[in-house]
This record gives structure tokens, C-alpha cells and sequence, in this order.
């Protein structure tokens, strides 16, 4: 067999697991977003900022499942699978000391975060009464995400994928059961969608941890919280927050534009249209990124064990391999998604006017998915090699070029699509440089444990 397709075959069985379990995991807001796109408009445009909202926090600490990969892939290619598993363990301690705080913080403000949005008054009801519920979530949210990146720089991505289509099968059933009731169960309406959410995350976040619990036992690694352990975690994630509050702020103000428009826009029978429009591209924006995003699960553990072995040679070559897949996966979504523009609007909501203007979007989101797919794929090599530092000064960057661009085409009275095409060229495009850039480079080759 010849190197280069022993590194696809690795490259694939991690990939390809990752790849179905992170195409399930955008399906808990897509699952909600059919189930609720059916109550109404506004409830649709209501769970787009509440969503947002809840995201947004989560996915500020994306870093304990990013950097619990990296660090734990590190220790398995030095061979030591006891500190592995330790370092593991340290991170769900950290997502338990973050999750609870933030549940209580999210809950209590759920009145504030929305306002912020400026929303019309019909859509600020609906999306409180989700964002209050939905808040419970976040501590099983944060604990699927630490665990998920323990399994995964074990080179394990199966047991996450296995606990992710269960999750969302569970969550669709509860989304119908309590949303428009079912026998003696009454219909919550929205909140039904939320909390039906809130239990699929709990039995999922149970499942993994229990997971890597039996998994340290074998390895006689103590359970009870390493505190010098944990706060190390705490400070190596710093630049992957930073990095990761620079993508969430771009995505929050894209949002904001949106809600700028509609609102300013006087020919518009309902400003709700265009906000529940970005909503849904949107989702289906992240749900396209969770697929390419598999392939970048895949460098962030390949990576991290190939450094931890001190093997650089291997490290470029597998980077090489991992970003064609990139391109490949970009160019195959990006048709996908341009084929099916027509039809994707009315598995979502029976309102014409949300449909219509669905269609020009998901065409400008197909253009950009062969970008996205090499954006991915480096973002997920830098995180595997630990070069956080850089991500978040690059983040930075990106942010204060993109954020004043969008937000002046939204003053100048740009439609919708126009707003996609400067998300595409200027933030998307913005990444691209930087990350490629890089890559070009050494200084992120850093070898050992």
C-alpha cells in the first residue's frame, strides 16, 4: 500500500465517523427548526436568535472539546495513555465549573440577551421563552463537548457517533411529543422544543462521560478533580476562546445586519421574514460546516499524535492530503446545496415569502463552500498542533475588517443576499489567508508531548 493511501485510509477512519456524528449534531437545531417553522413565523424567527444565543455560548467553549483533542492525541503519540486519559478527565472538570455558572447567567438573562437583537415585538416573546428553557442544556452541552474531545484524541470518533444519532433520534420524538402533545402529555408549544432538547442533551452527555470514566478506571487514573490539571486546561484554552468569540462575534453581527435591514427596510410586509431567512441559511450554513468540519476532526487528532511522535515529516504530508479532501468536500457540498436551493425552504416553514428568499442565499452559500472546505480543514491542523496563539490574533484580524464591511452594507440598504455575498468574500475569504499563510510556515511544528 502506498503512503499516500495509508494516510487517506486514516485520514477516512476518522473522518468518516466524525463526519456522520457532526452532520447529527446541527440536525438538533434543524429537527427544531421543522418542528417549530410549523407554529409560525415569528416562533421560527424567535428560536433563530435564541439559537443564536445559545450557540454562541457553547460555542465559546468549543475549546474544551478542540483542545482536550489536541492535548490528549499529544500524549497518545508519545505512548503515555494513563496522562492521556488524566488530561481528559481534567477537562470535564473544567466543563462542569464553566457550565454551571453559565446556566445560571444564560437563564437569568434571557430578557437582556434578546433585546440585544432589537427584534420586532412579536419574535421577542418566542425567543425569551426558548432561551429560558434551552439554558438548562448548557452544563450537559459543555460535558458532551469535553468528553467527545477525549474520545476523539483517543482516535476514537464511532462511540460519539453512536451517542449523537441516538441523541437526535430522541430529540426529534420529544420535539413532536411536547411541542403538540401527544395523549395525556400537553403541548408546550416552543418551550416544548427547547426542554425536549434539554433532556435528548442530558442522556447524551451521561452516555460520554460514563464512557471515559470506565476508560480511566482501566488506567487507574483518579477520578476526583486534578485543580493544578484544571486550570492548565483553563489557560490553554484561552486563545481557543479568543479565537473562537472572534468567529462567534462574526456570526452575531451578521445577524444584527440582518435585523438592520428588515427593520429599516419599509417595503416589507414583515420584518420577520428576512431574520427567519438567515436563520435557516444560517443553519444550514453550520450544518454543511459540521460536514466539512469532519475532515478537520480528523487533523486535529491526526496532528496532535503525529507531533506528539516527533514525526514533522508526517505532520506536513498528512496536512497536504487532509486539505485536498478539503477542496474535494467543498466543491461536492457547494453543488449539493446549489441542486437542492428550491425545494430545501419548504422542509422548513410553509411561509412563501421566507421561501422565495431562501433560494439567491443558498446559491451564494454554495459558492462559498470550496473555500470553506480549506478553511476547515487548517483551522483544524493549527488547533491539533496547538498554535491557538496564532488562531485568536488571526481571529482578531478577520473580525475588525468584517464588521464594519457588513455592517456598512447593511446601512446602504443591501438586500439579504448581499449581505451573504461580503460574509463570504470578506470573512470567509479573510480566513483563508491567514490560515494558508500559516501553513506555509514552520513555527506551528512543534514535536513532543
Amino acid at each position: 500500500m502506498s503512503a499516500a493511501r495509508a494516510l487517506d485510509r486514516e485520514i477516512a477512519r476518522l473522518a468518516f465517523p466524525a463526519f456522520l456524528a457532526l452532520v447529527a449534531e446541527p440536525l438538533f437545531l434543524l429537527g427544531d427548526a421543522v418542528v417549530v417553522g410549523h407554529l409560525g413565523t415569528p416562533e421560527l424567527a424567535g428560536l433563530g436568535i435564541a439559537g443564536t444565543v445559545v450557540t454562541t455560548v457553547v460555542g465559546l467553549c468549543i475549546f474544551l472539546a478542540y483542545g482536550t483533542t489536541a492535548g490528549v492525541a499529544r500524549q497518545i503519540g508519545a505512548g503515555h495513555r494513563d496522562a492521556a486519559l488524566a488530561q481528559g478527565l481534567d477537562g470535564l472538570w473544567l466543563a462542569v465549573l464553566i457550565g454551571v455558572p453559565a446556566t445560571l447567567l444564560t437563564a437569568l438573562a434571557a430578557d437582556p440577551l434578546v433585546a440585544v437583537f432589537g427584534a420586532s415585538p412579536d419574535v421577542v416573546e418566542p425567543a425569551t421563552t426558548y432561551l429560558r428553557v434551552a439554558a438548562l442544556g448548557l452544563l450537559p452541552l459543555l460535558l458532551i463537548l469535553a468528553g467527545t474531545g477525549v474520545l476523539r484524541g483517543l482516535q476514537d470518533t464511532r462511540t460519539p457517533l453512536v451517542v449523537a444519532v441516538a441523541g437526535n433520534v430522541a430529540n426529534i420524538v420529544l420535539n413532536v411529543v411536547l411541542v403538540y402533545g401527544a395523549g395525556p402529555v400537553p403541548g408546550l408549544g416552543i418551550a416544548g422544543s427547547a426542554l425536549g432538547s434539554v433532556l435528548a442533551q442530558t442522556a447524551m452527555a451521561l452516555a460520554l462521560v460514563l464512557t471515559v470514566v470506565r476508560a480511566a478506571r482501566r488506567e487507574g487514573a483518579t477520578l476526583r478533580p486534578h485543580l493544578p490539571g484544571v486550570r492548565a486546561a483553563a489557560r490553554a484554552g484561552v486563545p481557543l476562546i479568543v479565537r473562537t468569540l472572534t468567529l462567534r462575534a462574526s456570526l452575531l453581527v451578521t445577524t444584527y445586519a440582518v435585523v438592520l435591514t428588515a427593520t429599516a427596510d419599509p417595503d416589507l410586509d414583515s420584518a420577520a421574514v428576512p431574520v427567519a431567512t438567515h436563520q435557516l441559511a444560517m443553519t444550514l450554513w453550520g450544518f454543511l460546516a459540521f460536514v466539512l468540519d469532519a475532515i478537520a476532526i480528523a487533523a486535529q487528532a491526526i496532528t496532535g499524535r503525529y507531533l506528539g511522535a516527533g514525526d514533522v515529516a508526517g505532520t506536513r504530508e498528512v496536512t497536504r492530503r487532509m486539505v485536498g479532501w478539503g477542496v474535494v468536500s467543498g466543491i461536492a457540498t457547494g453543488l449539493l446545496l446549489a441542486a437542492a436551493s428550491p425545494w430545501l425552504g419548504a422542509l422548513f416553514t410553509p411561509d412563501a415569502g421566507v421561501r422565495d428568499a431562501l433560494v439567491p442565499v443558498l446559491l451564494v452559500a454554495a459558492l462559498a463552500q470550496p473555500v470553506a472546505g480549506v478553511v476547515f480543514v487548517l483551522d483544524g491542523v493549527l488547533i491539533g498542533a496547538g498554535d491557538g496563539r496564532y488562531l485568536a490574533w488571526a481571529g482578531v484580524i478577520v473580525l475588525a475588517g468584517y464588521a464594519p464591511v457588513v455592517l456598512l452594507t447593511s446601512g446602504l440598504g443591501a438586500g439579504l443576499p448581499w449581505l451573504w455575498v461580503v460574509f463570504s468574500v470578506v470573512f470567509m475569504g479573510g480566513r483563508l489567508v491567514t490560515l494558508v499563510r500559516r501553513a506555509r510556515g514552520d513555527a506551528w511544528l512543534v514535536a513532543g508531548a
